[in-house]
């Protein structure tokens, strides 16, 4: 009886101490990163546990993605910061990928002036002048404080000692063999048929990153790295010479910012369309109280499909890279221009996009990614979204360095009013020119509450990703949900063209569809497409952190207690 009595008293202060644990963890969380594969926040993790901030383990973070998550994290890319640090500042920085000198409008286009499929996507022509190295760079010399060596050789050990195969990664590897094999010959060192659980070690991508911790954005831009880069490129029949590599420069921009209700919102300014975007969706529902209404349910929807539309439709006019055009930034964040833009929605049927056209304003002369979070225990906070644009890129292998080249001319106007990988339509102010930034979706955002840090937020998704990050800043804001919850919760979309909302899969309701369709919206369930894959942190009012990593891929959150 005794004994008995002795093991339920044991098994009480166990099952009290789990709870007691359950509530304290996340009070006792002092920083986190969360990324797309949990080598890479893991990596993070330990950079500031050794002192470094949330900048030292932004690029930490972003080198080890380079290693284990191929298909996005990238050296040969490009991305996008939103900072805000512990004293309230913030600001951004832009190393978007450039078009190469040799580029031209029209090079796309065949003699009919017909665009070539598959032209700006595969190969060669499709790459752009990568700006990760300079971009990370620049963040160092700005905020870095643990050395640069430091920094790279978290990446340098994964390459060398190696990655672990998830059955998502092999799955990815499978799907895109062919393409592989395709652009890079039988040879090519991800044709191999890598298997879940596998081991991947990269030693070339090691030899690569051993370079650039010695020589920073010296080694990658000049020297072994950017004479291979430059003889791939053009023995695949790309136009990217020494004189773009040496040529390139990151540019630190204000972001956008805007107010919704009591939340003090810091975006992506162009050459996103994040911010801009992103901005106006809100406020057009800002007067609608979307949160009066259940969640995803037909009213909310409408609203916010029908704000999407209008949005997406100016994108295709007015966004470009700001260096080259022109652009009305303040007029497109009116309250009356946007007001005015949601005049012709009824809950009544749907609008028509043939029917709505970029909004008439008063100015003067214009698929794949990955997103991780980071905030530090000083309360410094980062927002980053970075990419090859599709998977893989360009499919082109850079074998002696171990890394894929992006396909990011792709996201230009290739013919303006024809639409790009993701569907997207773009207009004038996106046609290419040698040395300018191409227009991007991608949307690191921000979010301050009470003039404190409220959300940080991102995810990669192509024409999906404002979309998905304003569904969950409303399902925090307006729904009440928990950031895990939020994260997780079936999202929907609308870019204006093609006229179709797309859900999720089997996550909504028959019945809603239904009605949907009965006021004029047509209804499409990709199965095979994830709407957005989103990383992202809450603070609470209280200064208690919780984090969200999307159960769609491998996401995951690492903590510093």
């Amino acid at each position: 009886m005794n004994t008995i009595i002795t093991r339920t008293c044991v098994v009480l202060i166990s099952f009290l101490s789990i709870l007691l644990s359950g509530c304290t963890e996340e009070k006792s969380i002092k920083a986190a990163v969360v990324s797309a594969r949990k080598e890479a926040s893991k990596i993070g993790v330990e950079i500031m546990k050794k002192g470094g901030s949330a900048f030292d383990a932004m690029i930490a973070t972003d080198l080890a993605l380079t290693v284990c998550y191929p298909n996005a994290g990238n050296i040969s890319g490009g991305g996008f910061l939103v900072y805000r640090t512990a004293d309230g500042k913030t600001g951004s920085l832009d190393y978007r990928e450039k078009a190469p000198i040799a580029s031209s409008r029209d090079m796309y286009l065949d003699k009919n002036g017909n665009i070539v499929p598959d032209k700006s996507t595969l190969g060669g022509l499709a790459i752009g002048v990568p700006g990760t190295v300079a971009g990370l760079e620049a963040i160092h010399k700005k905020f870095g404080t643990l050395p640069w060596k430091d920094l790279v050789q978290p990446a340098i050990n994964l390459a060398l000692n190696g990655y672990i195969v998830t059955e998502k990664q092999e799955l990815s590897f499978a799907e895109k063999k062919q393409d592989f094999i395709k652009i890079n010959g039988e040879n090519t060192f991800y044709a191999q048929n890598f298997r879940a659980n596998d081991t991947v070690k990269n030693l070339a991508l090691a030899n690569t990153l051993k370079l650039i911790a010695k020589h920073g954005k010296t080694g990658f831009y000049e020297g072994t790295i950017a004479n291979d880069l430059v003889e791939r490129v053009q023995e695949i029949g790309g136009i990217i010479t020494h004189q773009d590599l040496l040529s390139y420069e990151p540019v630190w921009r204000d972001p956008i910012n805007f107010q919704y209700k009591d939340l003090n919102i810091y975006s992506m300014a162009p050459p996103s369309s994040g911010g801009i975007c992103l901005g106006q969706i809100m406020k057009m529902i800002e007067p609608y109280n979307v949160g009066d209404y259940k969640h995803n349910s037909m009213e909310a929807i409408q609203i916010i499909v029908e704000a999407e539309r209008r949005s997406y439709a100016d994108r295709s006019l007015y966004l470009g890279d700001p260096d080259f055009v022109k652009i009305p930034q303040n007029e497109l964040l009116q309250e009356k221009y946007l007001n005015d833009r949601m005049k012709s929605f009824t809950f009544e049927r749907a609008s028509k996009s043939t029917d709505i056209l970029p909004g008439t304003i008063s100015w003067e002369e214009s698929e794949e990614t990955t997103h991780y979070s980071i905030i530090d225990p000083m309360g410094n906070a980062i927002a980053v979204t970075t990419t090859l644009n599709g998977s893989y890129g360009s499919k082109v292998f850079v074998e002696k360095g171990g890394y894929f080249l992006n396909n990011e001319m792709d996201d230009f106007s290739s013919k303006p009013g024809f639409p790009n990988m993701f569907g997207l339509v773009g207009g004038k102010a996106n046609a290419i020119s040698p040395q300018k930034r191409m227009l991007s979706a991608m949307t690191p955002t921000i979010i301050e509450k009470n003039n404190k840090l409220y959300m940080i937020v991102g995810t990669p998704g192509g024409s999906t990703i404002i979309t998905s990050v304003l569904q969950t800043i409303l399902n925090v804001y307006e729904y009440d949900m928990n950031i895990k919850t939020a994260v997780a919760a079936p999202r929907f979309h609308h870019q204006w063209l093609p006229d179709i909302i797309t859900f999720e899969p089997n996550k909504f309701n028959r019945n809603l569809f239904d009605s949907l369709q009965k006021k004029g919206y047509d209804i499409k369930e990709e199965y095979n497409r994830i709407i957005g894959r989103v990383d992202a942190i809450k603070v609470s009012d209280k200064g208690i952190i919780s984090t969200g990593a999307d159960p769609r891929g491998d996401d995951e959150a690492s903590l510093l207690y």
